[in-house]
């Protein structure tokens, strides 16, 4: 009967970019160090068309930084989408409730 010898443990070399931290950003995925949350990259990203090189300049992010804000989005797609409709409905409901005091002004000067 052969001993198996011990497989050497794996050792994590990635750097772990994105963090949940409660009470930053509100508990969302971010980007370590930084209060930048996955979902505002990955709007930059999909509906401002940014690509990640201008993001990461616009933000001062390194690229690595971007990329793994992006990997995690498309890893966690409805999470970060139900994310983002609830903050679209919040603005929503802020609208609502809130009018907009330039609007006002504006109606008073219209007459």
């Amino acid at each position: 009967m052969a001993l198996k010898t011990a497989q050497p443990r794996a050792k994590s070399i990635s750097k772990n970019y994105i963090v949940k931290t409660p009470g930053i950003a509100g508990g969302r995925p971010r980007i370590d160090g930084h209060r930048i949350r996955v979902q505002d990259v990955a709007i930059w990203h999909e509906w401002h068309g940014w690509s990640p090189d201008q993001i990461a300049s616009e933000l001062e992010l390194t690229l690595a930084e971007v990329h793994a804000a992006l990997a995690y989005y498309y890893d966690h797609l409805e999470e970060i989408r139900h994310d983002i409709r609830r903050d679209e409905e919040f603005v929503e409901e802020l609208k609502r409730k809130t009018p907009s005091v330039l609007q006002e002004k504006l109606k008073k000067l219209r007459g």
